[in-house]
């Protein structure tokens, strides 16, 4: 699997925008990560700051939620609630409204060597930094495209088994953040393009499979796919180049093949693209493919 990935964000008007890094005695450790570049630090925002927080969303989502907020604004989670637009309720208030650690580590354990280009306050400009799971590693990619289609370059790597479990977190209620445990207690929270795929494959409730395994009609419809790729990208993204990377291939429980695709575009990035065949090689949503 081969995702986008990076520190999760702070959502609740406190630490809106911000990302902390802690030992476990919730120490400030951004200043001891070694080789990282200077940071802006982590200051929970004050009562003036967070009102503006509030003022941003209105201006951002319209009037329903100015009413929204008037009725919610006493939340005990610091969330506007009650929503469709909202992050929902804060599963861990110490960890997502009062302060937001992205990196949980003492000294010399594994979340301590993460790389610092995964924080998107330090990326340089159209600079992203990519996750794959393999069955032997954990592998955190860059990628400058700003340089075109580059080759992508190796940051970090950790054993698969050296972590512990890789958890989809509730808040917020897209689902779009993991924390990934080692199993020398450290963590890290990051966003991911799709938590729950990622989730899934570490418990092994997906199998990697090859070309081969493929029946007739799957591996008929998957020649289609590369040769055609069903994507439309609008003019200002650039335009659809062939595909060169082989394909991603996952087996679900039903018999059902998922195809991860990377298809490059003209400006110089990829565009995931995510195809279920069944057996008989017609396109398919399986119950567990994300909605």
């Amino acid at each position: 699997m081969r995702t986008n990935v990076a520190f999760a964000t702070g959502l609740a008007p406190r630490v809106a925008g911000l990302r902390s890094f802690r030992d476990t005695e919730r120490r400030d450790i951004e200043g001891e990560l070694t080789g990282w570049p200077p940071g802006t630090g982590f200051t929970p925002r004050g009562k003036a700051d967070q009102a503006g927080v509030r003022v941003l969303d209105i201006a951002l989502l319209g009037i329903p939620r100015l009413i929204n907020m008037i009725g919610n604004v006493a939340a005990p989670s610091g969330q506007l609630v009650g929503e469709t637009g909202s992050p929902g309720k804060a599963q861990e208030p110490e960890n997502e409204v009062d302060d937001f650690p992205v990196m949980w580590a003492a000294e010399g354990t594994v979340a301590r060597t993460l790389p610092w280009q995964l924080d998107p306050a330090r990326q340089p400009k159209r600079y992203r930094t990519e996750l794959v799971l393999t069955d032997q590693r954990l592998v955190v990619l860059g990628v400058d495209a700003s340089a075109g289609l580059a080759p992508a370059d190796e940051l970090w790597q950790a054993p698969r088994s050296s972590v512990a479990a890789i958890e989809r977190l509730s808040y917020p209620r897209n689902g779009s953040d993991v924390r990934v445990r080692f199993t020398d207690e450290s963590w890290t929270r990051w966003k991911v393009g799709d938590a729950g795929k990622l989730e899934a494959l570490f418990r092994g409730e997906r199998k990697r499979v090859a070309e081969e395994a493929l029946t007739p009609q799957q591996r008929e419809r998957l020649a289609e796919l590369l040769a055609d790729p069903p994507l439309t990208v609008a003019r200002s993204v650039g335009e659809v180049l062939p595909i060169t990377e082989p394909p991603t291939l996952e087996l679900l429980a039903d018999g059902v093949v998922a195809v991860e695709l990377r298809v490059p575009l003209s400006n110089g990035t990829y565009q995931p693209l995510t195809r279920y065949l069944s057996p008989s090689g017609t396109d398919v949503l399986p119950k567990d493919a994300p909605k």
